[in-house]
């Protein structure tokens, strides 16, 4: 997958777990939670989006690294490409 194709992912997983969101800008560089004000439940919930839309099995240990846009782009890039 492209970066475009990770970011639309990440972009929609996220506006589905956080059903007030409705196609507002994501700041690459801001937390979600900073931003969209979402929870913790929120953010378990995206990560299993995520991993639905992608197969990257996410341990909890790196949930930190999936908080802002340009995080979870690198992770599933990094994580994908090494699933090949």
């Amino acid at each position: 997958m492209t970066d475009e194709e990770l970011k639309n992912l990440v972009v929609k997983a996220l506006f589905e777990v956080a059903p007030d969101l409705e196609g507002e800008d994501v700041d690459p560089d801001e937390s979600f939670r900073d931003q969209f004000e979402i929870d913790s439940m929120d953010l378990l919930n995206f990560i299993i989006k995520i991993h639905e839309a992608t197969g990257v099995d996410i341990p909890e240990k790196d949930y930190p690294k999936l908080t802002t846009l340009v995080g979870c782009v690198a992770y599933l890039k990094h994580h994908r490409q090494g699933a090949r």
